[in-house]
């Protein structure tokens, strides 16, 4: 057996339970968090947590990102990230 055909064969018994009403609250939370960053990242200059009104200054005038692959990657590092807390 190799060592991929083993860990498989450990892995496929392995029962997940759905997410708890809380655990589903804290992911919702970090994505959230995730994606206002990422936007602040990607659009803005300065003011990201938007302390005075916006103002053109703000705004990059060329965007450097991509947010049509930003809330995906977050939904991703926000799970992984529950994985890698529930294995520590």
């Amino acid at each position: 057996m190799t060592a991929v055909a083993s860990a498989n064969s450990t892995l496929s018994g392995v029962s997940n339970p759905p997410l708890t009403s809380e655990e589903l609250s804290k992911i919702n939370a970090y994505w959230r968090a995730a994606n206002y960053l990422s936007v602040g990242q990607i659009y803005l200059y300065a003011n990201p947590l938007l302390r005075e009104p916006l103002k053109i200054e703000h705004v990059k005038p060329r965007l450097l990102g991509h947010w049509g692959t930003t809330p995906g990657l977050n939904f991703v590092y926000a799970h992984f990230n529950r994985l890698i807390k529930k294995s520590i």
